[in-house]
């Protein structure tokens, strides 16, 4: 069973990024290729700034919220982050979250859908964020989702998606889960050797 992870990362009351995440939920469940979709909405998880004693890649964990934080990402076995563009890079809460976590991201697929209120759609973002989720082992997709004007698609709580953004997304999944049947058996044999 294949699990897709779908993880907002805006903490900022009043974001559209709920109303994003359930369109790329929806437009994942449509799709068929993953068995399980669940949005993890790094606002309701609230974890602290990091405050783990030891370095994450030894997983000696103490604080209960690590400890429910690596077993939601340790049994995904692929990620969308939905991540808004601030100042030209990615959210705190999202660089906290991942930094929370080593061996949990290793070799499993990453999609990005980047928004913003301007034209490039949370460019910025993206190119920001790519070197620390390739320093933990993640496997980014080639395609990716850049959402411009964000604010203005969603209307009345709902996200209002354009023709290019259905495509996007839809080639975006596509490609996680064919990421995700690569690495998959390489996941497994990582596990059955330690």
């Amino acid at each position: 069973m294949t699990t897709l992870k779908i993880i907002l990362a805006s903490t900022r009351p009043g974001s559209i990024g709920p109303a994003i995440g359930s369109f790329v939920a929806d437009r994942a469940r449509s799709q068929g290729r993953f068995d399980r979709i669940e949005v993890l909405d790094l606002a309701e998880i609230a974890l602290p700034f990091l405050d783990e004693p030891h370095h994450p890649r030894l997983g000696k964990y103490t604080k209960p919220h690590t400890f429910a934080w690596s077993r939601a990402v340790d049994e995904a076995d692929a990620f969308v982050m939905l991540v808004p563009e601030y100042n030209g890079g990615f959210p705190a809460a999202l660089k906290n979250a991942l930094d929370y976590l080593h061996a949990e991201w290793r070799e499993k697929p990453l999609g990005v859908v980047t928004y913003g209120g301007g034209a490039g759609g949370g460019a910025g973002a993206r190119s920001m964020l790519l070197p620390v989720s390739t320093a933990l082992g993640l496997v980014t997709t080639e395609h990716g989702v850049s959402i411009g004007g964000a604010p203005k698609l969603v209307v009345d709580g709902e996200f209002l998606a354009t023709t290019a953004i259905e495509r996007a997304t839809g080639d975006m999944l596509n490609e996680l889960a064919d990421l995700d049947a690569d690495l998959g058996p390489r996941r497994a044999a990582v596990l059955a050797a330690s």
